[in-house]
């Protein structure tokens, strides 16, 4: 009993530190309230080392590792630079740029990890858009909704979708054939939505719209050479693999040695700066800290009674995973909702699992803190000068969501395949 009020404070503490970012008094980010709180329970005696070893999920660490190496050389390359200024190389007016703007930022994020994606895309945008005289706002809002909504189409979308992945063992082509399409249907959703709000600046071209952006020349060169082509061959023959059925979290870890390997004169400490060291450290206490109140409070509620768990699955988790994504981020709520998966009924559990990953991501829409892609663009804009309010992104974001979550669930419950 002991161990049960225990797990309840100890839990109650963590995840109130990761809704707020903080704990009162304290200057500690989430994932050291994470640390913390994983820390605590094996103090306490709640967990043994062993069991709270076993209870991490190597599998997805290992992965989120891996595609952070390999997108590290893909922006060491230059390769977001480019796709950037091709953007606004091709558009004829704002419209079209708007267009290109959403459909880039989800597809890409689908395959190369929705944070990163913001993170690299943020200051080309804003750079872009004062140089052709746009208002720069509902590019950003683009960019941040898009990138949250094309990465549920796939395994390695975000880091939601790699815990699911490796928990449900789901092949990441069967994830990305049920999910994929209605990501493809919110990203055509939330492009209207957000032309519709903003018609009245998305209307007039400008003359400097047509003339071609210039790409410095070192620039060029680094996009051009050796470790541009080699980091986007290595990405593509991963992205490959992982649709072939071989194991992700090896195809991700082998496609990084590879790269350390065959670009041998790049220090791989310019490679470790990139990752977000943080976001694993984080990873690695909630696996602890979520496996303390599977054991201790969540097998003394007696799940198995819960009728609405194997009647309407996906409905319940649809609702709940949006709530809660909302109120402690979407990496912590799917992680709560891993004991009570075995629960389900065999033949609904697939579909429940991908309603989890399509909420969760869907729901993270809503406000500026529902992602952690959402504060990326928020922080990189405010720092280039370009203020985004919370009603700014909220009046975006609200529709999106109610319309993105219509739809992932219309499609899982219609489309059975």
């Amino acid at each position: 009993m002991m161990n049960f009020w225990l797990s309840i404070a100890l839990c109650g503490m963590t995840y109130f530190g990761l809704a707020t970012g903080r704990w009162p008094g304290l200057k500690l980010d989430r994932a050291t309230i994470a640390l913390v709180g994983a820390t605590a329970l094996l103090v306490s005696g709640a967990l043994g080392l062993t069991e709270s070893i076993a209870a991490v999920n190597f599998e997805t660490l290992l992965l989120l590792f891996g595609m952070m190496i390999l997108v590290a050389f893909l922006r060491l390359s230059g390769f977001f630079e480019r796709l950037g200024t091709w953007l606004f190389d091709t558009v004829i007016d704002p419209v079209a740029a708007l267009a290109l703007t959403v459909a880039l930022s989800g597809v890409m994020s689908a395959f190369l990890v929705n944070d990163v994606i913001c993170l690299a895309f943020t200051p080309l945008l804003i750079q872009l858009c004062r140089r052709l005289q746009l208002n720069p706002l509902p590019f950003l809002l683009a960019l941040a909704t898009a990138a949250n909504i094309g990465s549920a189409g796939t395994i390695i979308g975000n880091p939601q979708n790699m815990i699911i992945g490796s928990l449900s063992q789901i092949a990441y082509a069967r994830f990305a054939f049920k999910l994929f399409p209605p990501a493809l249907l919110g990203l055509l959703a939330d492009f209207v939505i957000i032309a519709y709000l903003y018609r009245g600046q998305l209307r007039s071209t400008h003359p400097a719209l047509r003339q071609r952006a210039v790409v410095s020349e070192g620039l060029r060169s680094r996009m051009l050479g050796r470790v541009f082509n080699v980091a986007l061959f290595t990405t593509l023959a991963t992205v490959v693999l992982f649709f072939a059925g071989f194991p992700i979290a090896l195809v991700a870890l082998g496609a990084a040695a590879f790269l350390f390997l065959v670009l041998g004169q790049i220090r791989p400490a310019r490679i470790y700066q990139e990752i977000d060291w943080g976001l694993l450290v984080m990873f690695t206490g909630l696996f602890v800290v979520v496996h303390a109140f599977e054991i201790h409070v969540i097998h003394r509620w007696n799940p198995e009674s819960w009728t609405f768990l194997t009647t309407n699955p996906i409905g319940f988790l649809s609702l709940t995973s949006a709530v809660l994504s909302n109120l402690v981020s979407n990496v912590p709520a799917v992680l709560l909702f891993k004991p009570l998966m075995p629960i389900i009924p065999e033949v609904l559990r697939e579909d429940a699992w991908l309603s989890l990953a399509m909420s969760s991501t869907f729901a993270g829409n809503l406000t500026v803190l529902g992602s952690v892609a959402n504060l990326i663009v928020v922080e990189s804009a405010r720092r280039d000068g370009v203020h985004i309010s919370f009603w700014n992104y909220f009046r975006v974001g609200f529709p999106v969501t109610l319309v993105t979550l219509a739809i992932g669930y219309g499609w899982l419950t219609w489309f059975h395949y």
